[in-house]
């Protein structure tokens, strides 16, 4: 009887120690939501980006779109509340993003963290520096958004994750209700 090859044996354990192992999920979208706009009704909205809107996002915020489907909630007044996904340095860190009639973000919440390392974006003092700022903030990591040594890649991935989500909201979203 012959034997496997042994990279067939080691295959497996290669591909299972590739994956992070670690994820933890802080809130639901509906908790999130909750602590943006206590109280608030909202509707859920389907969008399909056009290759047009694709562009244009990208060439105001600098950041590509890697999907062109998005889920949002809108109130009747016009606050937005989307959920999106960034790439940390490995693994993927879902967060919401709150953002007003007037196109200023209301809060960002981490909903999921999926990195070993660098979880000190979930600190609220600074998700905060997010609050107020609007599609004409540079938005720029060590100039308007500080940065957390140990978490570089998140803290610049979730800055760019809300520059792109305030572009798509003023190019795309402030008009529909």
């Amino acid at each position: 009887m012959s034997r496997p090859p042994i990279i067939c044996l080691l295959a497996p354990a290669v591909l299972a120690a590739s994956t992070s192992g670690y994820a933890v999920t802080y809130l639901t979208p509906a908790q999130a939501r909750e602590e943006m706009f206590p109280g608030a009704a909202f509707s859920e909205t389907k969008i399909k980006l056009t290759p047009a809107q694709l562009r244009a996002i990208t060439a105001k915020s600098g950041v590509r779109v890697r999907h062109p489907d998005l889920t949002a909630a809108h109130t009747a007044d016009g606050a937005w509340f989307l959920v999106d996904e960034v790439l940390g340095k490995h693994e993927f860190i879902t967060y919401a993003c709150g953002i007003d009639a007037r196109g200023a973000v209301t809060g960002i919440e981490i909903l999921s963290y999926r990195e070993t390392y660098g979880g000190e974006i979930k600190d609220a003092r600074w998700r905060a520096q997010f609050a107020g700022k609007t599609v004409a903030a540079p938005l720029k990591l060590d100039l308007d958004i500080k940065n957390i040594s140990g978490a570089t890649l998140s803290c610049r991935h979730i800055t760019d994750g809300v520059k792109r989500l305030l572009a798509t909201h003023a190019l795309v979203l402030k008009d529909l209700r």
